[in-house]
């Protein structure tokens, strides 16, 4: 079985996001990047799968701009055979990437997509169930479990109340989620042969696919800042505070 694993580049988790000053959107110059932490779980799920001998090859995707290979490269040495770039410097919709991801999946006939169930950039959460209705296959989103019974993936979800277990037919795309699994660090021997596995670069015009926007980013605002916490002397006035300053009792 072939596995297709969609990672995207992100600003790291562990960077504090800043506002660009005219807001249309996040500063990315000069701020470090990596793999999107649901990605990573995707991938660390396919390779999990192949070193159980249920798939043969992964093939790890990236849509975006030259330094998207950086994070293919990071799929390589993860375990991932080999890596598609589509190299483009606009920023995507989720339609746009499922549109593009559709038209691998056509050329690849993978029996199995995983991804990251949203990408921590922009929380869409979209692209995933986007692609499976653009390519008519069974989906199963938020996993926290995945087990491959011949031509049958049980997938144990997270839902809000509590988990929910399906099985699906194959070929089918699978969305993960956090409690899925804890992604393995790249061994430097891996590293260095990750530098040999082949990216094939291609573009969205070669599968001929519209990636114009459809939505427009008025403005991008900071949080209000939190204030600071005040002490009460005796628990009657803690009572009385919340329950005629917050309201919350």
């Amino acid at each position: 079985m072939k596995i297709l694993v969609p990672v995207k580049r992100v600003i790291d988790p562990y960077v504090n996001i800043r506002v660009k000053s005219d807001q249309t959107g996040v500063e990315t110059d000069n701020v470090k990047m990596s793999m999107n932490p649901f990605c990573e779980i995707a991938i660390e799920e396919a390779i999990r799968l192949k070193e159980a001998g249920k798939a043969e090859e992964i093939i790890a995707i990236s849509i975006g701009n030259q330094q998207c290979q950086e994070t293919i490269r990071t799929a390589l040495a993860m375990g991932a055979d080999r890596g598609i770039h589509v190299l483009t410097d606009e920023i995507l919709e989720p339609l746009a990437l499922a549109k593009v991801l559709a038209k691998i999946y056509e050329e690849e006939k993978p029996g199995l997509v995983i991804m990251g169930k949203q990408a921590i950039d922009g929380d869409n959460n979209q692209t995933g169930q986007m692609f499976a209705a653009l390519t008519d296959l069974a989906q199963g989103t938020f996993a926290s479990k995945i087990d491959i019974e011949g031509d049958m993936a049980v997938v144990t979800r997270e839902v809000d109340g509590g988990l929910q277990t399906i099985k699906i037919n194959m070929p089918a795309v699978i969305t993960t989620d956090l409690r899925l699994n804890e992604p393995r660090y790249a061994s430097l021997p891996n590293i260095m042969k990750a530098k040999k596995k082949s990216i094939e670069q291609k573009s969205p015009a070669d599968y001929g696919v519209d990636i114009a926007p459809r939505l427009k980013v008025l403005k991008v605002m900071e949080p209000p800042k939190r204030q600071a916490g005040i002490k009460v002397e005796s628990v009657s006035e803690l009572v009385d505070k919340l329950k005629n300053e917050a309201g919350v009792i």
